[in-house]
This record gives structure tokens, C-alpha cells and sequence, in this order.
């Protein structure tokens, strides 16, 4: 079926919130289970990792959907946002809602998640791509996000430098390595 798929990516819209929490916690629990402990991504899901509304109703948030002969599937979802808040979900504390200068802010890369049997197909690639097209037709000359262990070695392979290490604390105790990255935009095109 993965090989007969073709695909389209699309702006979410709040009708795909259920489908894009199952993704995120299938993603979350498979995917960076190599990287996080258990009480990591427990103390994670649903705050770190999770669905930013402020990203649908910006209209900055995508979903990538797979559509074969019997079925169509969102595999992957991502966004970038013009406001503040770097990563997180609706129910993060500490979230900042203004919006970044495009003139003199970096936009944010946020909330990327890849279905486990659609992980290392270009998926996130894809939507990387997506998300700093639009954000740098909004005006926007560079992109920064916080990074994942695993989502490093995307970033990394599209020309994202790292910034600083950070640790999220987490409400079980427990905190949550993020790796804070950036990229600037060269002559009217993307460094990679």
C-alpha cells in the first residue's frame, strides 16, 4: 500500500484534531522511544508533544495525507507559526501568543510528527519544505524550532544549526532534552 500511495499536503483544519492525536501519540511513543524513557514521553505527551490549535487557526499547520486505491491517511502533520511560543502544545504552560516581527523574528518550525510506518520516506522532508516556503512568502528570513533527539538528525540534514540545549521541565518530575536550532534564508533562497 505505502508504495501505490500518492500524496498531498494540505492545510489542517480542526475537523482533523481527533486523527492528529492518535498520530502524535503512535509517533511520539515509536519514534522516540529510542531517544526518550518512558516517563520522558509520558510526561511529555499532551503538553511538549501534542496539537497546537493556535497552528490551525493560523492557518500555518499542514498535514501530509497518503491516498491509495482504498484509503486516505494523514501520515504526517507539521506547521511553522508567527508567533513566540517555540514549541508546545494547547496545554503548555508559559505559552506566548504575540506575534514575531518577519522583518527581525525568526518564524517558528513547530510540531512535526511522522506516522511510524511512514517514518524515512521524505514525509518530514516534505512538509519541512511546506512550512518554509510559506512562512518565507509571510515575509519571514529565517526559521527556528526546538528539536526532538530524533527530529535533530532531520533538522540537521536540512541545514539547521543547534543554538543551545534546553531541558523541559515535565509535570511528572521527569524533564525533556529539546535541542533549540536555527537556519537563515541566503540571497532569496534557503541555506541547506
Amino acid at each position: 500500500m505505502a508504495d501505490a500511495a500518492s500524496f498531498h499536503i494540505r492545510r489542517a483544519t480542526p475537523a482533523d484534531i481527533p486523527a492528529l492525536h492518535a498520530l502524535i501519540n503512535l509517533s511520539v511513543r515509536t519514534l522516540q522511544a529510542q531517544d526518550y524513557s518512558s516517563a520522558q514521553i509520558e510526561g511529555a505527551i499532551g503538553t511538549v508533544f501534542g496539537v497546537d490549535s493556535q497552528l490551525i487557526a493560523d492557518e500555518t499547520y499542514f498535514v501530509l495525507e497518503a491516498t491509495s486505491e482504498s484509503e486516505k491517511k494523514i501520515v504526517g502533520c507539521g506547521g511553522w507559526s508567527k508567533r513566540k511560543t517555540l514549541f508546545g502544545s494547547d496545554q503548555r504552560d508559559g505559552r506566548e501568543n504575540s506575534l514575531l516581527d518577519p522583518l527581525s523574528d525568526n518564524a517558528k518550525i513547530r510540531a512535526f510528527f511522522v506516522h511510524p510506518e511512514w517514518a524515512r520516506r521524505g514525509i518530514g522532508s516534505q512538509l519541512l519544505e511546506a512550512c518554509e516556503n510559506a512562512a518565507s512568502e509571510a515575509g519571514f528570513r529565517g526559521f527556528e524550532l526546538g528539536a526532538t533527539i530524533t527530529g535533530e538528525r532531520l533538522y540537521r540534514a536540512r541545514g539547521y544549526q543547534a543554538i543551545e540545549r534546553i531541558e523541559v521541565p515535565l509535570s511528572n518530575g521527569a524533564s525533556l532534552p529539546v535541542i533549540r536550532m536555527s537556519k537563515k534564508r541566503l540571497l532569496g533562497r534557503l541555506n541547506s
